[in-house]
């Protein structure tokens, strides 16, 4: 028996007619992600504001709104409108994640770096995945998976492995939360770069795009 959504008294406010009305959405946003770019999809917790109670119920909760429901079943790629109904019907009110690692890992940079370097890298004509932007000021790249464990070697071959930079890789046991859903009672997340039929299943190797974004964050850092 897992968490569902209500279980603390923050929590309430998902329960709301707003937030039953706004479930066939979200089920089309679920199926979109699922059929259409083929990705895989996580029920997550949600924070209520004012107080960013957890929806899980646990009082002391370590990332209120910002993890996995426990026990809640992953939407698998592939899954119908329908499927993801079905699935998402025990969990309304849900963030929507999507599991790194699987079709994608992720570079993380600060939101005005990923700004400039994604204009930088569109100029270059260099392949491009999804880029998500988050409620507290960060970009997200999507990249083959593989680049979290690479990351470490490939700074060093470009020689930006003693560098101070604010760039990180998040792999396999991470989520990234998908718009339009919020995080940890923060805002909502939003694409910078939306996904497309060339570039979401198929996401550039980091290396690509690594240079740029380390050369971008060391510009700030400076």
């Amino acid at each position: 028996m897992g968490f569902t959504i209500g279980g603390s008294r923050g929590t309430r406010e998902f329960r709301s007619g707003t937030r039953r009305r706004g479930r066939t959405s979200e089920c089309t946003a679920v199926a979109e992600y699922t059929g259409l770019w083929g990705w895989d999809v996580v029920p997550g917790a949600r924070a209520a504001a004012p107080s960013r109670d957890c929806s899980c119920g646990d009082a002391r909760c370590a990332a209120p709104g910002a993890h996995p429901l426990a026990f809640a079943p992953t939407v698998p790629a592939g899954a119908t409108l329908d499927e993801v109904a079905e699935a998402w019907g025990g969990y309304p009110g849900a963030a929507v994640l999507l599991p790194v690692g699987r079709a994608f890992d992720v570079i993380e940079v600060s939101e005005e770096a990923g700004r400039r370097a994604l204009v930088r890298l569109e100029r270059m004509g260099l392949p491009l995945g999804p880029v998500v932007v988050t409620a507290d000021g960060r970009a997200q790249f999507f990249v083959a998976p593989g680049a979290a464990a690479e990351l470490p070697q490939l700074l060093y071959r470009m020689g930006w492995d003693d560098a101070d930079l604010d760039l990180r890789a998040l792999g396999p046991g991470a989520f990234v939360t998908a718009p339009p859903s919020d995080r940890a009672g923060i805002g909502q997340a939003g694409w910078l770069r939306p996904p497309a039929l060339d570039s979401a299943a198929c996401p550039p190797q980091a290396r690509l795009l690594l240079g740029t974004l380390a050369y971008i964050c060391h510009r700030f850092r400076r």
